[in-house]
């Protein structure tokens, strides 16, 4: 296990600052493997500081975009809102993945995402269309219909999801399922009976142990603590 440095970054995207929470393993010297954190609808990136710590404590590079300041968005709990600005930013994170992979604790070839509900789409859709993504994490989340036919490529995802979400309903997981399975991409799956949109406790707990697992496996950590 590493201690964990916490600090802030800013990158430009679209003109304006988008402030970057950085959790690193306490190492010099060393390129790491990388994992950019999406927060969802509610658009607290502080949420986001048990997972990134834990995956930094594990030896990766986690990195916190606060995507939302690209369209000065506080909420994003509507559709319209999210469909207004969506691909603004879907912009901001792939300008985060540049700005990332340029650090120099950053190992490039092995640049994952993670994402919750919101920030899974984001994640999933990103991936689509990048092939500097190597892996994805999608809590609760989907991938967008439009995207389906503009992908060029998807790799390894985790899927997590409970079959009682009255927010993103588990149909999504599983169509998301059907499109790996046809394009034979490697992926992983666990619904939880009779869980929400949301995850805690135990839940939590076993889901935040399959995403540790499944990233070290796909990002193949070249510093394993």
């Amino acid at each position: 296990m590493y201690p964990v440095a916490q600090s802030q970054l800013t990158f430009e995207s679209g003109g304006k600052q988008i402030r970057l929470d950085c959790f690193l393993p306490a190492s010099t010297g060393q390129r790491f493997s990388t994992v950019i954190g999406l927060h969802g609808s509610g658009g607290s990136s502080e949420r986001m500081a048990e997972p990134a710590s834990l995956l930094a404590a594990h030896g990766f590079a986690v990195y916190v975009p606060h995507y939302f300041q690209r369209t000065g968005t506080i909420r994003a709990n509507d559709k319209a809102t999210i469909l207004r600005h969506f691909l603004a930013w879907a912009k901001t994170l792939r300008d985060a993945v540049s700005f990332v992979a340029r650090q120099p604790q950053v190992d490039p070839d092995r640049v994952g995402l993670l994402g919750f509900s919101l920030g899974a789409y984001l994640a999933l859709s990103v991936s689509a269309v990048d092939p500097r993504v190597q892996a994805v994490v999608e809590f609760f989340g989907g991938l967008p219909k439009e995207v389906k036919f503009l992908m060029h490529r998807l790799c390894p995802v985790l899927i997590l999801h409970g079959d009682a979400d009255q927010i993103v309903p588990v149909q999504e997981a599983y169509d998301l399922q059907e499109i790996l399975e046809k394009k034979h991409i490697p992926y992983e799956m666990q619904i939880y009976p009779g869980v929400g949109h949301g995850f805690t406790g135990e839940i939590w707990q076993d889901a935040g142990a399959r995403s540790l697992a499944f990233l070290q496996k796909c990002l193949a950590m070249s510093n394993p603590p």
